[in-house]
């Protein structure tokens, strides 16, 4: 016998179910044993698509996907949020958003922006756009030999690729925003501790300088206070499905992602908070960054504007005023069905919203 049938998850019942008093009790052991699994079983480590590190820089690294079959002269460049590991964006083999651009003749950049520690402390969002995000892009160009290049930035790194893109001299040819935050302005959940800062009741620069970068647990505790307070559904859900082995393997994977957020550089958070939420200089075209002033205007690449609408963590509002601001000719806006994080595809399909934007705006070969 294999080891991997020994393995839990492996399970199957079998042709002929042991059927006592009319419950399966085959079933009932694969639904337990597959329960307790989170518990009992060492933690889940995936590697997925093959990728290989072309630049470094401090803790973050850019990776590169390349495509076996490539059908599309323009590369893509993922910049995904600060707040969790972007392992979600390559989760399991058919249901991973790399893979899928991978296969589908797309090659791939990632931006992982890594962990920061405590000698980070300092690092602002002008680091993360300038020194991070453009020398990354700059770096892609430059493998790849490509002429222009696509940006698709995921939550807060929606928001860098949108303030990236605003001042960047590269050849973006398109910008894809999924689920990102531009307008701060409209906060439903937290609206009073919104109003309290730009009243200036409450100030957090003390707090921040304080701790210098925030644990991941402090940042946990915020995304989870926002977006499910009352975090046991997601067990009730496992319950109800765990005699199945390919459910109970993406889930462990998807909590784990879920529990992993990272600490947050103070510089970062302090000029997120102050500049983006409290003055929402972006939307105004206050916001500076290395003594570059942020005009959405100055962004004439194709744009692709993505929301859900069960989103309360970034709600639609939030996303759509981008459109009206910038000087692109092709804007585009698609709301889904789904969470904040509707990143489901199947197959190493392109998601339908992708699959008719995407290519024809990417040179094909």
């Amino acid at each position: 016998m294999d080891k991997k049938d020994e393995h839990p998850n492996s399970l199957e019942a079998k042709p002929t179910d042991l059927v006592i008093a009319n419950i399966n009790v085959t079933k009932e052991y694969l639904r337990w044993n597959g329960f307790f699994s989170h518990w009992t079983e060492s933690e889940l480590m995936q590697e997925n698509t093959p990728r290989e590190a072309i630049w470094k820089k401090n803790k973050a690294i850019l990776w590169y996907y390349p495509t076996s079959q490539k059908k599309y002269k323009t590369p893509l460049f993922l910049i995904y949020s600060l707040v969790n590991k972007p392992f979600i964006l390559d989760l399991l083999p058919g249901e991973s958003v790399i893979q899928s651009f991978v296969k589908n003749g797309f090659d791939v950049y990632l931006l992982d922006f890594g962990i920061p520690r405590d000698e980070d402390s300092d690092i602002t969002v002008d680091h993360y756009i300038v020194d991070y995000i453009q020398r990354g892009v700059t770096r892609a160009l430059h493998h790849s030999s490509a002429e222009k290049i696509s940006i698709v930035g995921y939550c807060l790194g929606g928001t860098l690729a949108s303030v990236y893109t605003a001042i960047s001299n590269e050849p973006i040819e398109n910008l894809i925003l999924m689920v990102a935050p531009i307008d701060f302005q409209y906060f439903p959940s937290y609206d009073q501790w919104v109003a309290a800062l730009r009243a200036e009741l409450i100030n957090v620069d003390d707090l921040i300088d304080y701790y210098g970068v925030i644990p991941a647990e402090f940042v946990k505790f915020g995304v989870r206070l926002l977006t499910s307070p009352v975090y046991l559904s997601h067990y009730l859900s496992l319950l109800n499905r765990a005699d199945d082995p390919n459910y109970v393997l993406r889930w462990r994977l998807f909590n784990k992602w879920t529990k992993e957020h990272i600490p947050f550089a103070g510089g970062a958070m302090k000029q997120l908070i102050n500049d983006f939420v409290k003055e929402n200089k972006l939307i105004k075209g206050e916001l500076m960054i290395r003594e570059k002033k942020v005009n959405l205007s100055n962004i004439k690449a194709n744009l692709l504007v993505v929301s859900s609408n069960l989103d309360h963590l970034v709600p639609k509002e939030q996303s759509i005023p981008i459109i009206d601001l910038v000087s692109s000719q092709d804007k585009t806006y698609k709301l889904l069905q789904g969470g904040h994080t509707h990143l489901i595809v199947k197959d190493n399909k392109l998601p339908d919203y992708l699959e008719e934007w995407l290519p024809q705006r990417s040179d094909p070969l």
